[in-house]
């Protein structure tokens, strides 16, 4: 029998698509074992591709492919025994299978990257939301600390300044105005307070040695010249000096410069 027509007689014999007599056929056939190991690699192929469309290729199964090619190859270089070749229905049947397990995780990784790309949008989402209410937030505090008719709004404004971990110039810039124009002395305490959080980044640190050369407000002079101790500039021995001669300085104010130059020197 041809080997196409035996292979599809196979097929049939193990789909249950034969007849009495052609399965009584098929028995007496498979008594050759020839026959039998086609029949056997057939059996392993078709119910493979039954399995493959439930559920995922198992390792188990890669293997027995790989095992039953290894021993194609190695049946034909061994001269001594018969041969049991693959045909095209045979090579078809188990690239079905491979093209099955290959769609399968072709779709998982489908799967999974739809899945992460969701799931940054939602976060992407809520990064926008929260910046968007830092955003908020950051206006409302500029614009009480702008609030030049209310002494407790600019108040209010410097707390909420006091509890950001970092602060951009933005803020920066409007604490420095604060601490250097505002009217109520307990609002520019409240803003050098602010500042003294960032005194380590090199603006702020700036603008709070140049604003001991501008300061007129003895109760903000000497937190500031304390502020200056405790950052251990010696930047300011100079405006520390020029306090100590100025005849409109008040002792305190003197003493606490003194004070000062002594620590720094």
């Amino acid at each position: 029998m041809e080997r196409e027509k035996l292979e599809g007689l196979l097929i049939d014999f193990i789909d249950g698509r034969l007849t009495e007599s052609e399965r009584k056929e098929v028995r007496e056939l498979l008594n050759n074992n020839d026959v039998r190991v086609l029949y056997e690699q057939l059996k392993q192929v078709t119910t493979a591709m039954d399995r493959s469309s439930q559920i995922s290729p198992s390792n188990r199964l890669q293997r027995s492919f790989e095992q039953m090619l290894q021993e194609e190859i190695t049946e034909q270089h061994t001269p001594k025994q018969k041969q049991v070749f693959f045909s095209p229905t045979v090579l078809r049947a188990a690239a079905a299978v491979l093209l099955v397990a290959a769609g399968i995780a072709i779709g998982n990784y489908v799967n999974e990257y739809n899945t992460q790309r969701k799931e940054f949008a939602v976060i992407q989402k809520q990064r926008d939301s929260i910046a968007a209410e830092n955003l908020r937030l950051k206006n409302d505090m500029l614009a009480m600390i702008g609030n030049e008719s209310s002494a407790s709004q600019r108040m209010r404004g410097v707390n909420v300044a006091l509890t950001y971990e970092r602060a951009d110039d933005e803020v920066v810039n409007a604490l420095v105005k604060t601490m250097n124009e505002d009217k109520n002395t307990n609002v520019r305490l409240a803003a050098l307070d602010a500042l003294s959080k960032f005194h380590q980044e090199p603006n702020v640190r700036k603008a709070l040695i140049a604003s001991l050369a501008k300061q007129d407000d003895p109760i903000v002079q000497i937190a500031l010249i304390q502020l200056m101790v405790k950052m251990k500039e010696k930047g300011v021995l100079k405006d520390l000096n020029r306090i100590i001669e100025d005849n409109n300085a008040i002792k305190p104010v003197k003493d606490e410069a003194y004070s000062g130059i002594l620590k720094l020197s």
